[in-house]
C-alpha cells in the first residue's frame, strides 16, 4: 500500500478566514489598477518644481508636500503588489504587477532626483530663515536630517559617477551568493533516522540540531570541506566588499567605514564600543553555559556542532492558531488593554495570512504601511513552538507600525532597524517569561530557559562577535594591511578563542566560518540586533517592574516612528544606549538563566 503524500493546498483552496484582508489597501486588483494609473500620471508634476526650491519657503514646502503625497500613494500601491506576490510566488500576474510598480517608482526617483541637490545648494543663511518658516514646520526635522549630509555630498558630476557604480559595487555580494547558493554542492548525509538528506545551506542548521552527535559532526566537517575548497575565492570576494565600504566612506569624506555606516542613525562609535566591552565582561557566563552543555549532554568535550541542539528533547506542545493568539495576548498583558485589544482584533481579523499554501513565500514577516493594516505573513504550524514565538515577534513589529502610523505624519512614521528589533523582541521576552513562569514541570521550565539562553546567545553574543570581526577587518584594510585568506582566518580565530573560551574544542574548519556569513556583505548592521535585544530586555524589566509612567514611556516610544533619532527615542522610553547599562542588564539576566538551568538539570 502506497502512503498518501500530504501536499499543500493551492491558494484558491485557502479559507478566506485564514487569509489576510488586503481591502484596507485596495478593494481589489481593479481598484489598484485605477490608482496605479493616476499615480503614474502624476510623475510629470515633479518638473513644475525644478529650479524653484530656493525661491522661497512656500515653494519648497509645496514641493515637499507633493513629494510626500506621491510617496504615500506609492507605498500603498507597492505594499499591495508585494503582498500579492507572496501569496503565490508562481502567480505571473502579480509578478508583473510588482514589476510595473518598480518601473514607475524608478522613473519617479529619477524625476525627483533634483530635489536633494537643489536643497543642498540653498545658502546656509537663507536655509536658516526657511527652517523658521511656518510653511516648512512639518518638514523641518526631515530638512535638518538632510542637511547633515552636506559635508558628505559631492558635486553633481561626482554624485553621478558614484551612482553609476551601483551594480559594480554589488559584484562581491553577487559572486558570494552565486558561489554559495548555486555552485557549491555538499552531497547527502544520513540523518538520525537513517534517511539520506541533501546537505545544503538550508539543511545545515537542521543537521546541527540532530540529537545524534555523529550526524552533527559529519555534517559540520562535510559542510566546511566546500568552504575550504573555495577559500581563496571567498576571501577575495569578502576583501572586495570591505574595500567597497572603505572606498565609499573616503569618497564621501567620512573618517572611517564604521562612522559612515553609523551616520544615518546619528549613532556615536561609543555605542558599539560599549556593546563590545560589556559583552567581553560577561563572557565568563557564556563559558559556564558551554561547560553546562558539555556536562548535561555527557560529552567528553564540546565542539561548535554541539551548541545548537536543545539540551533536552524538544518540548511537544501543540497550539492551534486560536490558542497561539490567546497565549500571546495573555503574555503581553503588561502592555495594557488598548495594545492587547488592537492586536487581538488584528490577529483574529484581517492582519494575518496564517498557513502555508502551494507557492507561498516561506518564513514570516511583518509588512505595514501608513494607510493599511500592519500585515503579517506566517507559515504557521501548530506543532512548532518556535512559530508561537515568531507570531509574537512579528506582532511586535506590526504594533510598532500600528502606533507610529496613528501618531506621526507620513514623513515621520517609518522607524529604522535600530529600534525595529526592540519592539519585536520585547514581545518575545514577555512571551518567554510568561511561559517560564507557568511551566508545569522542572523539565518544561528547563526547556524554555534553554531556548531563551540560546536566543540571547545568538542575538547578543554571536552578533557582537560578528560586529567585532567587521570592525577589525575594515580597520586593517584602512591601515593598508592586505586582507588575505590567512588574515581573515587569523583574526577570526582570535575572536573564536575569546568568545568560546579556553575549554572549548575549536575545530580548525571553524576559522572558515567568516567566509560563509552573508551579513558581512552588508557591514555594520548586525550590532543593531545585539543592541535591540539588550534594549528590549532592559525595557521589559522597566515596564513589568514599574507602573503607568513606565508603560506610557514605552508606548510613546512605539508612537515615535522616526520623529527623533533612535537613541533619543530609546532615551525617552527609559533606556540610554549610549551607556552600557542595558547590555549589562541583558547579560546579567543571561547569567541568571544559566545558573538556574544548571540547578534544574
Amino acid at each position: 500500500m502506497i502512503a498518501k503524500v500530504k501536499t499543500l493546498p493551492p491558494r484558491s483552496k485557502v479559507k478566506p478566514a485564514d487569509q489576510w484582508d488586503l481591502t484596507s489597501l485596495f478593494a481589489d486588483d481593479a481598484a489598484w489598477e485605477k490608482a496605479f494609473k493616476k499615480w503614474e500620471a502624476r510623475i510629470g508634476r515633479y518638473e513644475d518644481f525644478r529650479g524653484t526650491l530656493g525661491d522661497d519657503a512656500k515653494t519648497l514646502a509645496a514641493c515637499l508636500r507633493f513629494d510626500t503625497d506621491f510617496d504615500r500613494e506609492g507605498e500603498k500601491l507597492g505594499t499591495y503588489a508585494f503582498l500579492k506576490t507572496t501569496e503565490d510566488t508562481a502567480a505571473g500576474e502579480y509578478q508583473r504587477m510588482m514589476g510595473r510598480y518598480r518601473n514607475v517608482a524608478s522613473r519617479a526617483g529619477q524625476a525627483a532626483s533634483y530635489i536633494r541637490p537643489e536643497i543642498m545648494a540653498i545658502p546656509a543663511a537663507k536655509m536658516k530663515k526657511f527652517l523658521d518658516a511656518k510653511q516648512l514646520a512639518p518638514y523641518r526635522l526631515a530638512l535638518e536630517q538632510l542637511l547633515r549630509y552636506k559635508p558628505h555630498t559631492l558635486t553633481k558630476h561626482e554624485e553621478k559617477l558614484l551612482a553609476m557604480q551601483a551594480e559594480m559595487a554589488d559584484a562581491s555580494n553577487q559572486i558570494f551568493r552565486q558561489l554559495t547558493d548555486a555552485d557549491m554542492k555538499w552531497g547527502s548525509i544520513k540523518n538520525e533516522r537513517g534517511e539520506m538528506v541533501e546537505l545544503s545551506n538550508a539543511t545545515f542548521s537542521m543537521f546541527l540540531q540532530s540529537h545524534d552527535r555523529r550526524v552533527r559532526k559529519k555534517a559540520f566537517h562535510e559542510y566546511y570541506t566546500q568552504f575550504d575548497a573555495h577559500a581563496n575565492t571567498l576571501a577575495a570576494t569578502l576583501s572586495g566588499s570591505v574595500q567597497r565600504d572603505i572606498y565609499y566612506a573616503r569618497a564621501r569624506n567620512y573618517p572611517s567605514a564604521l562612522e559612515a555606516s553609523l551616520f544615518h542613525d546619528n549613532v556615536p562609535v561609543s555605542v558599539v564600543d560599549n556593546l563590545t566591552e560589556a559583552v567581553h565582561r560577561h563572557l565568563p557566563a557564556l563559558y559556564r553555559y558551554y561547560d553546562l552543555r558539555r556536562r548535561k549532554m555527557k560529552l567528553p568535550d564540546i565542539h561548535h556542532y554541539d551548541t545548537y541542539v536543545p539540551i533536552l528533547s524538544d518540548l511537544r506542545k501543540r497550539h492551534t492558531w486560536n490558542q497561539a493568539v490567546k497565549l500571546v495576548i495573555k503574555a503581553i498583558e503588561p502592555l495594557g488593554s488598548e495594545y492587547c485589544g488592537a492586536l487581538e482584533e488584528g490577529l483574529q481579523g484581517g492582519w494575518c495570512d496564517r498557513y502555508p499554501n502551494r507557492g507561498k513565500q516561506s518564513g514570516a514577516f511583518s509588512c505595514g504601511s501608513f494607510d493599511g493594516y500592519p500585515y503579517i505573513l506566517m507559515n504557521y504550524q501548530p506543532d512548532v513552538l518556535d512559530h508561537v514565538f515568531t507570531l509574537a515577534h512579528e506582532a511586535g513589529h506590526s504594533m510598532h507600525t500600528y502606533y507610529s502610523a496613528r501618531n506621526q505624519p507620513f514623513q515621520y512614521y517609518d522607524y529604522v532597524i535600530f529600534v525595529a528589533e526592540v519592539a519585536s523582541t520585547f514581545n518575545e521576552q514577555l512571551l518567554a517569561r510568561y511561559m517560564m513562569a507557568r511551566a508545569t514541570s522542572d523539565k518544561e521550565r528547563a526547556f524554555l530557559i534553554n531556548r531563551e539562553i540560546d536566543a540571547i546567545r545568538g542575538t547578543i553574543l554571536r552578533q557582537t562577535m560578528f560586529a567585532e570581526f567587521e570592525r577589525i577587518t575594515h580597520e586593517l584594510a584602512e591601515s593598508g594591511e592586505p586582507l588575505t585568506l590567512e588574515a581573515f582566518k587569523s583574526e577570526y580565530r582570535k575572536l573564536l578563542e575569546l568568545y568560546f573560551g579556553p575549554d572549548f574544542a575549536l575545530d580548525d574548519e571553524l576559522s572558515l566560518e567568516c567566509l560563509r556569513i552573508p551579513h558581512f556583505y552588508r557591514a555594520f548592521y548586525v550590532y543593531k540586533y545585539a543592541t535591540g535585544l539588550s534594549a528590549a530586555i532592559a525595557l521589559v524589566e522597566r515596564v513589568t517592574g514599574g507602573g503607568p509612567q513606565e508603560l506610557n514611556d514605552y508606548l510613546s516610544f512605539l508612537k515615535g516612528g522616526c520623529s527623533k533619532y533612535p537613541l533619543d527615542l530609546l532615551c525617552d522610553a527609559g533606556v540610554d544606549m549610549r551607556k552600557p547599562h542595558a547590555v549589562d542588564t541583558a547579560l546579567d539576566y543571561f547569567e541568571q538563566l544559566v545558573i538556574e538551568l544548571d540547578e534544574l538539570l
